[in-house]
């Protein structure tokens, strides 16, 4: 990644989140259970959410949304680290699923990562610390729902 500055890095992560947004989005209408594609609609959504935090920044006006943010330790239990990238087929199996979505978080929280670190104002470095905490989250939530899926299955 080469970015002649934050506009450019903003930029790159709006088209991310986008992306991620209609990937989920798109994969949702292809499956045909409605617990799976409801799952996947909300994952858009976070994902749209972000989209709009960015957009915020780009212009300016990320003021009171970030004031009333409450910053806190996020615990990595590191799953998605074992797991390899997973491609979508349609009917893949609710951990498949899971997979596919705790890696795509464990990317994006590394592409924050490396925003955060090339920030140049306070304003910019607590937006990236806020979204690595929310794809932190994230991962956290979907590797907890991963070890409880398959604690079921009993694996």
């Amino acid at each position: 990644m080469d970015f002649k500055n934050l506009d450019d890095i903003i930029d790159f992560a709006i088209e991310k989140e986008k992306e991620a947004a209609d990937f989920y989005t798109g994969i949702s209408g292809q499956e045909r259970f409605s617990g799976k594609k409801q799952m996947l609609l909300e994952f858009a959504e976070q994902e749209r959410k972000h989209q709009r935090l960015l957009e915020d920044l780009k212009a300016g006006q990320v003021g009171a949304q970030l004031d009333d943010y409450k910053f806190k330790w996020i615990t990595d239990i590191k799953r998605s680290d074992y797991v390899e990238d997973v491609t979508y087929h349609p009917g893949m199996g609710y951990n498949e699923l899971l997979m596919l979505a705790m890696k795509r978080e464990e990317n994006a929280l590394r592409l924050y990562n490396e925003m955060l670190a090339n920030a140049e104002t306070d304003a910019q470095k607590k937006v990236f610390k806020m979204l690595c905490q929310e794809e932190a989250k994230h991962k956290l939530s979907l590797e907890t729902m991963y070890d409880d899926f398959m604690a079921e299955m009993g694996d």
